[in-house]
């Protein structure tokens, strides 16, 4: 008899997102009085930029000729020299040092951020933030690392509680010694952005104890004030003790055509072994690249008119988020984020809970958004709100849940 991975019996429940979609489609079959606003899934809703468009129409018509047909891509990891080039360049611009071999092209950060735990062993102490995106836990207890749910918290993890108090960035932990640290800057799902001064300390912390900063920066596009750093690799000494995601799907509305990638420093070693050649072995021997066709769209948004677009269409979330913002807290809200994210996090009424909360906003104001409960036990008491939706139904919902309230 074939013996299943036990740790998956341990789950608690569904995966957030999915048990959202399930009560939405139950309160949607029961009949809507309003038209559903969605502000809850970080989906975005603009159109891939034109460039973008033009170089997949490109790159299929290529495809289609003989001459010009791609199949197996040869290059690094499934990597094209023209994309990771271009990402590098883009490093290189801001002043920070990273070189083609250390980017890894994925399908998405999300895989990245799950798979990475690939290279380490299963008894690593993991250390996440509270509130944290689900999939940096779920995977790690998947793997084995996290130990039992207790009902509120996994056993073996680490838990790094950001509250309104420490600015939604966590303290050095006390007692025990992580050994992976679960970093995301911008933050989903608070939307708050470390500064380099908070960020030193993690990486200093790190280097002292051979720990490794798994720093999740997939929203790094849409910081606005001036100072924030947009890699941790503008901090120095983070490349002997961290790893760096990044992803086209908010940046770019890739969340249907999926790209991303990873940087791992060759300077990174763990046991005498380079981190930067485990992955690339990890790599090349579970993933067979992103499309050339895909490649070719992500290569144009580094382009100068590729930036000017997709910053429009970053603008243009950035303008939702301000609106959510500023009309949840005119209506009584305590409200944070969507400064140099597009995420808003509020505090929920009266110590209302916040699964409470959302399904009050879902049938009483016909409004999708995620409760703060599903990011972990420090979410309890809060939603957050996604700036990815249509302007003008923003500004709706904005206004039905002010009238609620």
């Amino acid at each position: 008899m074939a013996h299943i991975n036990q740790n998956f019996t341990k789950l608690p429940g569904g995966y957030l997102f999915p048990e959202i979609g399930r009560r939405v489609r139950a309160f949607s079959a029961e009949g809507t009085s309003m038209p559903l606003i969605r502000l809850g899934i970080g989906d975005v809703t603009l159109p891939l930029a034109l460039v973008v468009v033009e170089a997949l129409h490109r790159a299929s018509e290529e495809m289609g000729h003989k001459e010009t047909f791609r199949g197996y891509c040869e290059e690094t990891c499934g990597a094209y020299d023209f994309l990771r080039f271009a990402i590098r360049d883009s490093y290189l611009a801001r002043g920070v040092q990273v070189s083609d071999e250390e980017i890894f092209v994925s399908d998405g950060a999300k895989s990245d951020c799950g798979n990475i735990g690939d290279i380490f062993s299963v008894d690593n102490v993991v250390a996440v933030c509270d509130p944290v995106y689900p999939v940096y836990v779920d995977t790690n207890a998947m793997a084995g690392r996290a130990g039992d749910y207790d009902g509120e918290k996994w056993t073996n993890l680490v838990y790094l509680p950001c509250t309104a108090e420490n600015g939604f960035f966590p303290s050095l932990p006390e007692g025990r010694v992580p050994d992976l640290i679960y970093i995301c800057s911008p933050n989903n799902p608070t939307g708050a952005a470390a500064t380099r001064e908070q960020l030193k300390v993690w990486v200093d912390y790190a280097n002292a104890h051979g720990s490794v900063i798994l720093y999740d920066s997939a929203y790094e596009a849409f910081i606005t004030q001036p100072g924030i750093p947009h890699s941790i690799y503008e901090v120095e000494g983070a490349r002997t003790c961290a790893i760096e995601f990044r992803s086209f799907s908010k940046t770019a509305g890739f969340t249907g055509v999926r790209c991303a990638y990873t940087v791992v420093p060759k300077d990174l070693v763990r046991e005498g072994a380079s981190l930067n050649a485990m992955w690339n072995r990890r790599q090349g021997t579970k993933f067979n690249g992103v499309s050339y066709m895909v490649q070719r769209a992500a290569e144009a948004t580094f382009t100068p008119e590729g930036q000017k677009q997709i910053r429009q269409n970053i603008d243009y979330y950035l303008n939702n988020a301000r609106v959510i913002r500023e009309g949840l807290s005119a209506a009584g809200l305590t409200v944070y984020g969507g400064v140099n994210a597009p995420y808003i996090w509020a505090r929920t009424p009266e110590g209302e809970g916040s699964w409470a909360f959302f399904d009050k906003l879902l049938h009483q104001a016909c409004v999708v958004t995620t409760p703060g409960a599903g990011f972990g036990p420090s979410g309890e008491g809060y939603i957050r709100l996604t700036a990815f939706g249509d302007a003008a139904a923003t500004a709706e919902a904005v206004e039905r849940i002010k009238n609620i309230l």
